[in-house]
């Protein structure tokens, strides 16, 4: 899509504000250039471009090492060369289970300068649901840390699959490499996000590939995002939010800080020792932050945050306040998907003078809402909610039924309203989806698993609002008659076959579920148990 030519300059006036566009030497740019060319709009592509024109600052911090952009791409030479030896190359597909640190955007880097495409695998996956997974997939190639060594001997790999140790095995073949750029591909690979099928059963999103700079302008209007600044990144990077936001800082030139595991009072030392700009992170991320103790919170320096982007399930208001309360008026609240990208981005201003707002849709983005006839309804009338721009998803890799469309766009899957400002609320989703700290969950899924427990003859699950998680699913159990199953056996289950962001925070066993004549679960007539319940249960 060529965009008209006031939108260019001013994506232009953007980039220059931000400092990505800035003088560089003649000889440089020609490298520049040539690295652009080989590796075209890439994640390749923006770690190769700042080897020439950030090739001293560092790129990646991680819990073990830190690497300048030049390291980087010298590594990833290397290892994209022998992923080639091994047989990868274009639309070939490597699996990653890796938490956030070096060796995933490594992993990511490398396999996109072959020009195939990356698959994020959830590191909370049981042994079961990587095997389904990988099946459906297929990569020759499965990167992994060594924690989950056991886990993918259990899931029983095919054969034809190699696996490669990040601790150990990737980091010989960095050491073997050539460290001369692969030849680049003819096509840019894509990256494959997991989410949720209306089963349950995990599947493979292709992400859209952006025509050039003009999406990252588009954000960069509403989010005070500096290049060659540092980002704090503990939000996962298999998460679309965590990948997108971490291909952002790198296009950016960012220094990209990735801890391990999400710590309250360490990412506020992060912070400070950095000078951190920007942040990405998920709501409950936030809820920990603001929940530390008072001198805590005033022990660390971190005057230098600017923004806080967030997404990944909704935003209590009152968390938004309070953490701007303690840190200031920076959070950046993104409303989207794994198939539609960001779609509304709500600004400090947004979220403190219309609590419960997702924002407003960034220029060159468009968002309706639409009526049971698709036809648009007015400001203040709840509808289904559609999204058009060029950064919609390519479909599933199962090839099953994309999103339903309208006009180019696509529905987001939930119901909501604009107000008279044309600032978005999310009223409801569209179907039983639960959102759990930033994860997707579906009930469905979670009773097909549970059900197979010999002594459940009935279950429903269903999510109820939670304060740090946004929701968390409840599973109401129906046992079979004389069976002596009790909450924590079938809690103790759950842990053994479902991912640990899947298992329910609370079971409730039932006489019988309550049923339509039809035959379907009343869920609006399940009960969760109360606070204080749950603290008695706790105690």
């Amino acid at each position: 899509m060529r965009l008209p030519l006031a939108t260019q300059v001013e994506t232009t006036i953007v980039l220059a504000q931000r400092g990505l566009l800035r003088p560089v030497r003649p000889d440089k740019l020609v490298q520049m250039v040539l690295a652009y060319r080989r590796f075209g709009a890439s994640v390749a592509s923006a770690y190769a471009v700042n080897a020439v024109a950030r090739a001293e600052q560092a790129a990646i911090v991680d819990d073990e090492r830190a690497l300048t952009y030049r390291e980087v791409d010298v590594r990833t030479n290397a290892l994209a060369n022998e992923l080639a030896r091994l047989g990868i190359g274009p639309h070939d597909r490597v699996g990653v289970l890796c938490r956030n640190g070096s060796a995933f955007v490594e992993s990511v880097v490398a396999t996109s300068k072959l020009g195939a495409d990356v698959v994020p695998l959830n590191t909370s996956f049981a042994a079961g649901e990587l095997k389904a997974v990988l099946d459906r997939e297929r990569p020759p190639v499965l990167i992994h840390d060594e924690e989950f060594s056991e886990m993918v001997e259990a899931a029983g790999l095919d054969a034809s699959v190699e696996a490669i140790a990040a601790e150990s095995k990737l980091q010989r073949l960095i050491a073997e490499g050539s460290e001369l750029p692969p030849e680049g591909p003819d096509e840019e690979g894509r990256t494959v996000i997991l989410t949720s099928g209306t089963t349950g059963t995990p599947k493979g999103a292709r992400l859209a590939r952006p025509s050039g700079l003009e999406p990252v302008a588009l954000l960069l209007r509403v989010v005070p995002i500096q290049a060659g600044s540092a980002y704090l990144i503990p939000a996962p990077l298999f998460h679309a939010h965590g990948y997108g936001q971490m291909v952002l800082a790198a296009s950016l030139g960012c220094t990209t800080i990735l801890p391990r595991r999400f710590d309250a009072e360490r990412a506020l030392a992060l912070i400070e020792r950095h000078r951190v700009e920007s942040m990405a992170a998920v709501p409950v991320m936030l809820k920990r932050i603001a929940g530390l103790p008072a001198e805590t919170l005033r022990r660390y320096d971190t005057g230098s945050l600017k923004a806080v982007v967030c997404s990944g399930s909704s935003l209590d208001p009152r968390l938004a306040r309070s953490f701007m309360a303690e840190l200031g008026p920076v959070i950046y609240n993104l409303y989207g998907s794994t198939e539609m990208a960001w779609a509304t981005i709500a600004t400090p201003e947004d979220l403190l003078n219309a609590p419960g707002t997702v924002g407003r849709p960034p220029p060159q983005t468009r968002v309706v809402i639409l009526g049971d006839d698709d036809r648009p309804l007015p400001p203040g009338q709840t509808g289904r909610i559609f999204v058009g721009h060029e950064m919609l998803f390519e479909g599933y890799t199962d090839d099953s039924p994309a999103r339903d469309r309208v006009e180019g766009m696509m529905t987001a899957g939930d119901l909501g309203h604009l107000d008279a400002e044309g600032r978005l609320f999310v009223d409801a989703r569209e179907d039983d989806m639960i959102i759990s700290g930033g994860e997707n969950l579906y009930p469905g899924e979670i009773e097909e698993v549970l059900r197979e427990h010999p002594d459940v003859a009935d279950i429903a699950v269903t999510g109820v609002e939670d304060a740090d998680f946004g929701q968390r699913p409840v599973a109401f159990v129906v046992a079979r008659e004389g069976s002596g199953l009790t909450a924590e056996l079938v809690d103790g289950y759950a842990r053994q076959h479902l991912a640990r962001f899947k298992v329910p925070r609370d079971v409730v066993l039932l006489d019988d579920l309550p049923r339509n004549a039809l035959g379907k679960v009343l869920r609006r007539e399940l009960r969760p148990p109360t606070d204080e319940e749950r603290r008695r249960k706790v105690g």
